[in-house]
């Protein structure tokens, strides 16, 4: 059995400067750094890098950013079969200038990432068979989110949906297709339309969710941890304290932990510790699949925050987290 990971795969190219340029001005940069990324891709590196059988469905461009990010991939240890290598169009890429000061100017190339479509959900349908779950972010086209989820419905596969980049209009008939959404403050606040800045709104954001056709939300807080909910229980996790360097792809970190904590049949608390713990990591490290953990590290990281290694013979009460039953909030 395996996890599958639809989406998109990106090479980023950034660049950092003293500063910002204005309209029309040239600037000398420090450092220029090229990394493989894209929600899709990381997400399935920070599933195979915790040791979980892993394949990803999508498209690069027949370019060198395309063969590097297949390489990249396969030497994470993601299956990489179907990979479609488009040739008519890019591999998407993502330029980033980034200041002294952390501020940052992007321009996203979507390429093959904005090709995925029928055909693609077609390859997908053929091995969900194999599979436990099925991953989905928003960064290729909607309509093949939407149908992937419905295959992956039929076939009765756990569907685990990040709704990144943040989006006010996902169609209401995706919701009940999935089974985990995992949305942070800004993304759950754009999709229920009010503020998300705590535990109390967060519980209200998933609460709607709920009422919307997902089975959990899972809402998560940055520093101040993640709270999540599904129709029987709710809970919070705390946030792990760490030094962090770098946020990029800690959401995907969780998402990847998330899945495979679920994949090695731990409990739905369990899950999100992990997914809180891999997320940590990755934020102490910079770059987005660079980051993330591999499973000696974040085995350690358990250890010592006193959570041993995380396998399924602990069982539930194994965690100091570990919460008493709340009762669910309404919604409005």
């Amino acid at each position: 059995m395996s996890i599958i990971v639809f989406g998109s795969i990106n090479i980023d190219l950034v660049a950092t400067t003293s500063r910002l340029p204005v309209a029309g001005e040239t600037l000398l940069g420090k450092d220029f750094l090229k990394i493989p990324g894209g929600k899709g891709a990381n997400q399935a590196v920070a599933l195979a890098k915790l040791g979980i059988p892993t394949h990803i469905v999508g498209r690069v461009g027949a370019d060198d950013f395309g063969t590097e990010l297949v390489n990249n991939l396969q030497v994470s240890g993601v299956q990489t079969d179907n990979i479609f290598v488009d040739e008519t169009v890019s591999s998407g890429v993502a330029i980033i200038t980034v200041s002294d000061t952390g501020e940052n100017q992007i321009v996203v190339i979507p390429g093959a990432n904005g090709r995925v479509n029928q055909e693609d959900v077609e390859r997908l349908s053929h091995f969900l068979a194999e599979a436990t779950a099925l991953l989905l972010q928003l960064e290729i086209p909607l309509t093949a989110v939407v149908a992937a989820a419905q295959v992956a419905r039929r076939a009765n596969i756990k569907v685990i949906l990040d709704p990144a980049p943040a989006q006010s209009n996902l169609p209401d008939e995706l919701y009940p297709l999935v089974e985990i959404i995992t949305p942070n403050e800004v993304e759950a606040a754009q999709l229920v339309g009010f503020r998300v800045d705590g535990e109390e709104q967060a519980a209200k954001a998933a609460a709607v969710l709920l009422q919307r056709g997902v089975k959990c939300a899972i809402v998560k807080l940055g520093t101040k941890g993640v709270f999540c909910a599904t129709a029987e229980e709710r809970f919070f996790v705390p946030a792990f304290s760490v030094h962090a360097v770098d946020t990029v792809a800690a959401g995907d970190a969780f998402n990847g932990a998330l899945a495979a904590a679920l994949f090695e049949g731990l409990s739905l608390h369990q899950a999100v510790i992990w997914g809180a713990a891999a997320g940590a990591l990755a934020a102490t490290k910079p770059g987005a699949q660079t980051s993330l953990p591999d499973r000696f590290t974040f085995d350690a990281f358990l250890k010592e925050r006193g959570m041993g290694i995380g396998s399924r013979e602990q069982g539930e009460n194994s965690s100091p987290l570990h919460p008493s039953p709340l009762p669910l909030p309404n919604a409005q």
